[in-house]
């Protein structure tokens, strides 16, 4: 009875450290798919396709590995078992970094390694499943029982792998290092099974060998990511990277060219070179300002990088500015960053600055997390001070939950390149941001290029002005980016699209210093060719159906 009841302990422990290994398994195995999507979705754009592509793919082998493992006898179970979990370490480990070199030193290869290593990953993952309940079986002889128990601590893995790859893993190291640490989860885990089921195990040497030996490599791998990482972004640039930092939200890469310039990189999109970055950004700020009747509160969206500030705080009678940006990395970088600061002269120092750090921001629970009073070497020319108030969240939920009314708003987004992105062109965006505008404030939307993305250009004209406002378009020439456009306009119940396009041509002076723009530039940019805007579609980008996106992504394939 005693030997028994010994047998039975035997076999729900053994019972229950193949369920932990299951549970680790699926948690890191979904956890290296989603590094691997986030790669794909870094150098490749189109985040939606990249991920639904990868998780379809990875399923798909997993149905392949499943099948696979039946051609095996039971004879080396455990030896199998340990073997295939080393290899998903190693595979899942190095697999980020094997990508992002392949992209830059050979990506004509590319879509064969990323889709070998994923296959080989979701192949891996299939046959390791019905191998568990297979050595599960001496233990646990109910078929229902065994079955339901081990896909019960997979898919309770993968849930957590989820939410480790979410909120944990990136908040300490970058995804590179996060891709090693996962590795090296695996191998321990790995290494705890053979030690385990050692009686079942028959290569026990040669193992053991593989199992030290690759732990080992990850090892080294996580203390020499941000090198290797450097390395392998390196071929990406002609320039040599100053900077690479992998947010919460993106992808930050600085490079440096010989002479000199500085190109500031999102998620392998150009944000701006510093030689000419200010044709832009005067372009997108000094109309709206100049034809706004009043400038005392000014609302900037986006814009992180401190560079549309810069250009706001020109004005004497700016009182309020209020910057929303979704990513707290950025505007520190902005902030303190050698390159940044001394490139918007240092705005997001000037004055009296307050941040406001709320990622799930409701009404009635914004905080401020902590204000400084800059001293007097940030105090601008003009002798006053302006507040500025850095939050750093969502502007969907910024225009959504927060009250208050803007005399300008400005909206310096990165182009609609992704359906996350295409949420902030929609009506309902433009909808609620309509309510921030006084009844005669202006506001001004960046709008990609009118030559390039022809299409992509109107369809955001035609959302704002179905949204409750009037717009006109503008262009001038960016020489980083090419032909570059803007729509400016205010709120239909108190203008005429006329009356914006007679203020841009009646501007005869700005009242700040530029270094590009001036009033005939500004005249000359509301002019366009015969045709240049004309188009067959009437549709609108709504949170259902991102036109935009859609319109923007045909028109760089057909770039290419």
């Amino acid at each position: 009875m005693i030997q028994k009841s010994e047998k039975k302990q035997e076999n729900r422990n053994a019972s229950i450290v193949l369920g932990v290994t299951i549970f680790i398994m699926g948690g890191c195995g979904l956890a290296y798919e989603y590094t691997f999507s986030k790669i794909s979705s870094d150098v490749l754009g189109n985040s939606t396709q990249q991920w639904a592509i990868i998780i379809g793919v990875m399923m798909f082998f997993m149905g392949i590995g499943s099948d696979l493992q039946k051609r095996f006898n039971d004879d080396g179970l455990a030896d199998k078992l340990v073997f295939v979990e080393v290899l998903l370490g190693l595979l899942g480990g190095f697999g980020a970094l094997i990508m992002l070199y392949t992209y830059g030193h050979s990506p004509e290869n590319f879509a064969i390694i990323q889709y070998g290593l994923i296959g080989s990953v979701g192949m891996i993952i299939g046959f390791e499943i019905p191998l568990i309940a297979r050595i599960n079986q001496a233990y646990t002889k109910d078929l229902g029982i065994n079955l339901g128990s081990i896909l019960k601590m997979d898919y309770i893995g993968s849930l957590c792998g989820a939410l480790l790859w979410i909120f944990f893993l990136p908040r300490y190291f970058t995804l590179i290092e996060s891709a090693f640490v996962l590795g090296i989860a695996t191998l321990i885990t790995a290494a705890f099974t053979a030690f385990y089921f050692r009686s079942l195990i028959h290569a026990t040497f040669k193992l053991w060998i593989f199992i030290i030996s690759g732990l080992i490599a990850l090892i080294l791998g996580y203390t020499q990511a941000k090198d290797w990482t450097l390395f392998a972004e390196q071929y990406l640039y002609a320039d040599r990277i100053i900077l690479s930092e992998t947010t919460k939200f993106q992808h930050i890469i600085l490079t440096e060219s010989s002479r000199g310039e500085v190109f500031c990189y999102i998620n392998g999109h150009l944000q701006f070179n510093s030689f000419t970055e200010h044709i832009y950004h005067e372009n997108l700020v000094h109309p709206a300002m100049a034809i706004a009747p009043r400038r005392n509160k000014v609302l900037i969206l986006g814009g992180g990088d401190g560079l549309a500030m810069r250009e706001v705080l020109k004005y004497k009678d700016v009182e309020e500015v209020t910057l929303v940006d979704i990513d707290p990395e950025m505007t520190r970088l902005a902030k303190e960053n050698q390159y940044f600061a001394p490139l918007n002269e240092y705005s997001l120092s000037d004055s009296r600055v307050k941040y406001v750090e709320n990622g799930a921001l409701v009404e009635g629970e914004v905080e401020d997390i902590y204000e400084v009073d800059q001293s007097d070497r940030f105090v601008r020319t003009t002798g006053k001070t302006a507040t500025v108030t850095v939050l750093n969240i969502d502007a969907v939920n910024y225009v959504e939950q927060v009250p208050g009314y803007f005399d300008v708003i400005i909206l310096d987004f990165p182009d609609p390149n992704s359906p996350e992105l295409a949420k902030l062109y929609s009506e309902r965006f433009y909808q609620h941001m309509k309510g921030k505008l006084n009844p005669q404030g202006i506001f001004v939307q960046q709008s990609t290029s009118p030559y390039h993305a022809k299409e992509t250009f109107l369809c955001i004209g035609r959302t704002i002005e179905k949204s409750g406002l009037v717009a006109v378009p503008y262009h001038d020439n960016v020489p980083a980016f090419g032909e570059w456009g803007w729509w400016i306009g205010g709120r239909d119940d108190f203008y005429q699209r006329d009356a914006i396009s007679d203020k841009m041509e009646a501007i005869d002076r700005i009242f700040v210093k530029t270094r590009y723009i001036t009033p005939a530039l500004i005249k000359a940019s509301t002019e366009w060719g015969k045709d240049v805007l004309a188009t067959t579609y009437n549709d609108t980008t709504t949170i259902s159906s991102p036109k935009a996106f859609e319109y923007y992504l045909d028109a760089w394939k057909s770039a290419m």
